[in-house]
C-alpha cells in the first residue's frame, strides 16, 4: 500500500516542483528553439545533471524519452508521462539493446524525436556513452545538445552527477546546440564530435550569465 502510494505520488509532487520553478524562472532561449511543427526528426541530448527542466525545453514535445529501468527511473517516467513524453525504458547497464531496438522500431513506424541522457544513467558524468552513437546510425537522426542553466541553483554533489536545481525566481537560459550528424562517422570519430558539441553547448549555458 505504501508503495503504491509513493508511486503515485512522487511524480506529482515533482511535476508540481518542475511547474513552480519553470513559472518563477525568466528563461531566455538560445540558438533554433524547439518547435513542435518542426517536420524534421532529431535525437535531443540532455545530459542526466539537467534533465529536471526538460520539459521546459521541449515544450510540446511528443517525441520519446529513454529512461532507466531503475526504480528512481520508473518516478522519472512516470513524471514525463505527466508532461505529455512518452518513455522507452532501458539503458548502457539493463536492458539497453531491447531499449535501442525498441526506438529504433517505433522511429520506423512513428517518424518521431527522441529525448536522451548520454551520459546516462550511471556516467562517467558528462561524458557521451556509444549508445547515444548506436541510435543515431541506426535511425539516421541528427544529434542535437540541449543545454540549460541558471543564474542561480544548487548543484547536488553527492550524486554521481552533481544534479542541477534551479532556484526559484532568478534568470535561466536554454541553449540549443548544433546539430551533429554521425550517420557516416566511425565510432570514435562520432563520440569525439559529439562530446565537442555537448561540450560547446554547456559552455554556452554556463557562461551566459558570467
Amino acid at each position: 500500500m505504501k508503495e503504491r502510494l509513493l508511486i503515485w505520488l512522487v511524480p506529482r509532487l515533482i511535476k508540481l516542483i518542475i511547474a513552480f520553478l519553470s513559472h518563477t524562472i525568466r528563461w531566455q532561449r538560445v540558438g533554433d528553439a524547439y518547435d513542435p511543427a518542426d517536420p524534421e526528426r532529431h535525437i535531443f541530448a540532455f545530459w542526466h545533471a539537467r534533465i529536471l527542466m526538460m520539459g521546459v525545453a521541449l515544450k510540446g514535445c511528443r517525441g520519446y524519452t529513454l529512461i532507466s529501468e531503475h526504480r528512481d527511473g520508473g518516478y522519472i517516467a512516470d513524471t514525463l508521462h505527466l508532461q505529455g513524453f512518452r518513455t522507452i525504458r532501458g539503458s548502457s547497464t539493463r536492458g539497453g539493446a531491447r531499449a535501442l531496438l525498441q526506438m529504433v522500431r517505433t522511429f520506423q513506424r512513428e517518424n518521431c524525436d527522441f529525448g536522451i541522457t548520454p551520459d546516462g544513467p550511471k556516467g562517467p558524468r558528462e561524458k557521451v556513452q556509444l549508445g547515444t552513437i548506436q541510435l543515431a546510425k541506426k535511425t539516421g537522426l541528427p544529434i542535437r545538445p540541449v543545454i540549460w542553466a541558471t543564474k542561480r541553483q544548487w548543484r547536488i554533489t553527492s550524486s554521481w552527477d552533481h544534479f542541477y536545481i534551479p532556484k526559484p525566481f532568478t534568470a535561466g537560459v536554454i541553449v540549443y546546440g548544433e546539430a551533429v550528424n554521425v550517420t557516416a562517422d566511425g565510432d570514435d570519430e562520432a563520440l569525439q564530435r559529439v562530446q565537442q558539441a555537448m561540450d560547446a553547448t554547456q559552455q554556452a549555458a554556463d557562461s551566459y550569465f558570467g
